[in-house]
């Protein structure tokens, strides 16, 4: 038998409800507001200052064209990516299906990543300076910049892609055993896609690491505002083009600009992925 509630303490977790209840709303609201007001900002401070000198394809004193800043961003984006999305997925594969559970060594793969992501990006620029950079002789380069943003994104992937494989059934997995299959093939062809809307998730906030970084891309791919000839050019992100112009206090106006085609480039590349995650979600 179970007692019955008291009154009292029914109208007190009715209430305790419903201020928890407005709490939420009023921190959705409050972030969606910030949110609005930022995105607001940028665009009605930017758009008026989206003059056809910024689109050139040569970047001058008098124009300060962000073209080749633009091309660079999608090029050490997609460098950055090719290096670091199979590694954090193969990682994350190998703690959840391979290493046995309870592990030391994946106890400690996990405390080591889990502190890699909150090192500051500019400790990652000076180990990248010091070792790329010096050690191995690249340079201020293209191909510097995009193996330390690898570095730096590689432990978000490596962790997101692990709670992805996490939440996936083990019903999943002991299915695919009764009806034959290998260990190998049910990761490819039965885990991985049920986990792809969260591992896309991972590859979206590393996307949105790599094409806001500017401490780290100094101390590596340097400010040079060309088009690269090879992986071994100096380069210059739109990110960091944005800070050096601010900095200069000369071009605030293409600053704002910038940071216009710099928005929608994110926001492009998160629908893209949206995109993308849905239809693999679909597809299953």
């Amino acid at each position: 038998m179970i007692p019955p509630i008291p009154a009292q303490n029914r109208t007190g977790a009715r209430v305790f409800a419903l201020v928890m209840r407005w709490l939420v709303r009023i921190a959705a609201l409050l972030t969606a507001a910030v949110l609005i007001f930022l995105i607001g900002y940028i665009l009605v401070m930017g758009i008026p200052n989206l003059k056809p000198s910024l689109f050139e394809w040569t970047y001058n004193s008098e124009n300060v064209s962000l073209v080749p800043a633009l091309i660079n961003t999608v090029l050490m984006t997609l460098f950055a990516l090719v290096i670091a999305t199979p590694l954090g997925i193969f990682a994350a594969v190998w703690l959840v299906e391979y290493a046995k559970r309870g592990n030391k060594l994946v106890k400690l793969v996990r405390i080591t990543t889990e502190t890699l992501q909150g090192i500051p990006s500019i400790v990652f620029g000076l180990f990248g300076m010091l070792f790329f950079v010096t050690q191995l002789h690249w340079g201020y380069s293209l191909i510097a910049g995009a193996f330390t943003l690898a570095i730096m994104v590689l432990p978000v992937i490596m962790r997101t892609t692990e709670e992805a494989l996490l939440a996936v059934p083990d019903s999943y997995r002991e299915g695919s055993f009764g009806l034959g299959a290998g260990k190998l093939r049910t990761v490819f062809t039965i885990v991985l896609p049920s986990a792809m809307p969260g591992i896309l998730s991972g590859v979206i906030l590393a996307i949105g690491r790599i094409v806001g970084e500017t401490a780290a891309l100094i101390y590596t791919a340097s400010t040079v505002a060309a088009v690269p000839e090879s992986v071994f050019s100096s380069t210059r992100t739109l990110a960091v083009h944005m800070y050096l112009l601010s900095n200069e206090g000369l071009h605030v106006d293409a600053t704002y600009g910038t940071a216009v085609v710099l928005l929608v480039l994110v926001l492009l590349i998160n629908c893209l992925s949206s995109f993308i995650a849905g239809k693999l979600t679909k597809g299953k």
